[in-house]
């Protein structure tokens, strides 16, 4: 169209196109611009995203140890608190039955002595089956205190098997963004330099119709 126009001059038309090349370079710039800032803005976004996942993993974690920690002092206080409840019942039956014997009359020494006997046979069953109570509800205690921290322990080293392979797969997305931002920037380097050689071709493909063109005229 500008070679078949007689009123355009061969200058116009040299500034007229360096001028549309010009506004092509510039918007295809800002396009790329545009493009990269959406990457970089969903980069970070991501990024945000999956450290605020990491935190709430470790305050989970430690809410976690936490609540075992109080769940195992809770579990000896109410054991020596009963032991020690047995313990007191005991020495309360005994000095009861060493005051029964201490207050009987002498005219029924005696009878008294065989009840005394009767009831200390009787205080050493209950002794010896409290005693047996004892061991036993201590040994079965032991047994669950050992259950229980075994399980404890059990759920610790699986949450933290899952927090570390939630932590190395969310580090290998991080790295694999990285790798993808490094490669959209060598392409965008590609790409500018190739935008560079084609701007620089058509320069010189209008240098010489420009040139065709006066030496025509």
């Amino acid at each position: 169209n500008f070679t078949n126009s007689s009123t355009v001059t061969p200058l116009t038309l040299q500034t007229n196109v360096l001028t549309e090349l010009r506004k092509w370079k510039l918007s295809l710039i800002e396009h790329h611009k545009l493009q990269m800032k959406q990457e970089k803005d969903k980069h970070t976004a991501h990024v945000r995203q999956l450290s605020n996942e990491m935190e709430n993993l470790k305050e989970l974690l430690h809410t976690y140890e936490i609540s075992i920690g109080r769940k195992d002092e809770v579990v000896i206080t109410n054991l020596t608190q009963a032991l020690e409840r047995q313990k007191e019942r005991v020495e309360l039956m005994r000095k009861f039955t060493l005051w029964r014997i201490q207050h009987i009359k002498a005219k029924q020494e005696e009878y008294a002595n065989r009840i005394a006997d009767r009831q200390f046979r009787t205080a050493l069953m209950k002794k010896v089956w409290a005693a047996w109570r004892s061991l036993s509800e201590e040994k079965w205690k032991e047994k669950v205190a050992k259950a229980c921290q075994l399980r404890a322990e059990d759920v610790c080293v699986q949450l933290t098997n899952d927090y570390e392979a939630k932590i190395a797969e969310l580090t290998a997305t991080l790295e694999q963004t990285k790798a993808e931002i490094l490669r959209l920037q060598s392409e965008r380097e590609q790409y500018e330099d190739t935008m560079k050689k084609a701007f620089m071709r058509g320069v010189c493909a209008l240098n010489l119709e420009a040139m065709t063109m006066f030496q025509g005229k």
